[in-house]
């Protein structure tokens, strides 16, 4: 067979089938069907991995025992202007098939546009339930920042459809939420619930800073989504201030 015809072959096989098959024609002593058989074997060792990888961040979630747990994280606790953001997610924690994991899960800072956009969607397809909520700029004014961030948690969890017996935080405890809570450093990076909750989170804001973009031309928030990056504080000096931003974090700059 030419090279052309077996990977043609290969790509209408099934996963198994595909890997099973390079293995078999590895020796083969064209460089060119040897190297599409090392990339079929890496791909497969990448995705096991990859499962390992997620399946710790289940397990992290489980071992509170077997209870409805929600995870809640934030975005936008630092920004000069925009809203802070807040998500709340519930899990099928009792994975019984590989596929029904949400590969590729992790702290949201790690991920690129891209893969934040395209777990967003599959996060909320797969979650037993999920919610947002934001509180913007006023709100951090006269309330403070650290008041707000406790709340989004609060009004995210009380929303969810499915209700929790636990709800897991990232790095601090949520004040009066009213059901026990448990809080982990880096928990982003340790908990699937927490995981998904802070990507839902950021693309819901980053996604909302895009828009306000569009209304408030010339402060980037298209790319520096409200945080004081040298273009946004050079703007601001430039045009003044929008109805976004947070005056209360603006001390320094004005």
């Amino acid at each position: 067979m030419s090279f052309k015809e077996i990977k043609s072959t290969l790509d209408n096989m099934d996963e198994q089938s595909r890997l099973s098959s390079a293995h078999d024609i590895m020796d083969d002593s064209r460089k060119n069907v040897k190297a599409l058989c090392k990339k079929i074997i890496n791909a497969h060792e990448k995705k096991l991995n990859e499962i390992a990888r997620v399946k710790k961040l289940y397990e992290f979630d489980k071992q509170f025992g077997n209870i409805i747990i929600a995870g809640v994280d934030e975005v936008g606790r630092g920004p000069l202007a925009g809203p802070i953001v807040g998500a709340a997610v519930v899990l099928e924690l009792n994975i019984k098939d590989d596929l029904d994991l949400i590969l590729g899960i992790n702290d949201s800072k790690k991920l690129s546009h891209k893969k934040r956009e395209e777990l967003s969607k599959i996060i909320k397809e797969k979650a037993l339930a999920f919610e947002i909520a934001a509180l913007d700029n006023n709100e951090i004014d006269s309330k403070g920042i650290s008041w707000c961030n406790n709340e989004i948690f609060k009004i995210a969890v009380s929303k969810l459809k499915v209700k929790p017996e636990l709800v897991i935080s990232d790095g601090y405890a949520v004040k009066g939420l009213g059901i026990k809570n448990h809080y982990i450093v880096k928990g982003d990076a340790q908990s699937a619930s927490i995981a998904c909750a802070s990507i839902i989170a950021k693309v819901y804001r980053d996604n909302l800073m895009c828009e306000y973009a569009e209304n408030y031309q010339g402060y980037g928030f298209e790319s520096n989504v409200g945080y004081g990056s040298k273009d946004h504080i050079d703007a601001i000096k430039k045009f003044g201030t929008t109805p976004i931003h947070r005056m209360s974090f603006l001390k320094n700059i004005l």
